[in-house]
């Protein structure tokens, strides 16, 4: 069988295969339904600077609404973590990203959970994860959508979950000393920050990231451990292009280009 053919096994009607740039890894995504952003990328190499030179291959991961599974699929190559679980209630993301992690062959260190996050304890044992992490929906409930249904408004807007359900999530999944990852918008920043200290979850890191460097941020990214300390480190701001079209160096190396 060629190696088009053998992909093609693995697709269903208006799906594609893009290639991630990472380790020969490819994502299988659906344009009509919901693809992946820069967002998530992101959040991955900030995964990677927080972990730096210390070895979490004893570590479970789990990735809360991980949607087409970018983020597992991503930390496989960018952690030595043991394994890594996704959790995703939409049946049909689940299910295309079960058929990611076999287009990758990745089945013995990634599987995909269908399941809804208000319910992960019942899913997942207590204090069983040592790095969690989420690109939750950033937009508040389903106000002004014409189809709060649709993939692409439960995937941008708290339609089936909020920040408190992924908080209250993160805590009770996580063990003592665990690190809870994020990226969301700055316009709650202080919504969150509130949010997930009420959870146990403090804040250790936070970088902002700016499209431009004379704009304003539009996204941020917190490593919070579980029953950690209070003190916060702020990192230097992310700058995504230097010109139209442009991105940056941090941009590429976090890419992998």
């Amino acid at each position: 069988m060629s190696s088009m053919q053998n992909d093609m096994q693995f697709l269903r009607e208006g799906e594609k295969i893009d290639d991630l740039q990472r380790s020969g890894l490819r994502i299988i995504q659906d344009p009509a339904r919901f693809c992946f952003g820069m967002d998530a990328v992101l959040l991955t190499g900030f995964v990677q600077d927080g972990i730096g030179g210390r070895s979490v291959a004893r570590e479970d991961l789990l990735d809360l609404g991980t949607g087409t599974g970018i983020i597992p699929l991503l930390l496989s190559a960018k952690t030595d973590c043991r394994f890594l679980t996704g959790l995703e209630i939409q049946p049909d993301s689940a299910e295309m990203a079960r058929r990611s992690v076999q287009l990758n062959r990745l089945e013995d260190r990634i599987r995909i959970v269908q399941g809804d996050i208000k319910e992960a304890d019942a899913l997942f044992a207590p204090a069983s994860f040592g790095l969690i992490t989420c690109n939750p929906p950033y937009m508040i409930g389903g106000h002004g959508l014409q189809n709060p249904d649709s993939p692409k408004a439960i995937a941008r807007h708290e339609v089936l979950c909020d920040f408190e359900d992924v908080a209250r999530a993160a805590e009770r999944l996580l063990k003592s000393g665990g690190h809870f990852y994020l990226v969301h918008r700055p316009f709650r920043l202080a919504e969150i920050m509130t949010t997930l200290r009420e959870h146990g979850l403090e804040p250790k890191r936070m970088q902002l990231v700016f499209p431009y460097v004379d704009r304003e941020p539009n996204m941020v990214l917190l490593d919070c451990v579980r029953g950690g300390r209070p003190r916060l480190q702020v990192e230097k701001p992310l700058i995504v292009y230097k010109a139209p079209g442009q991105y940056t160096d941090e941009i590429y190396e976090v890419y992998g280009y």
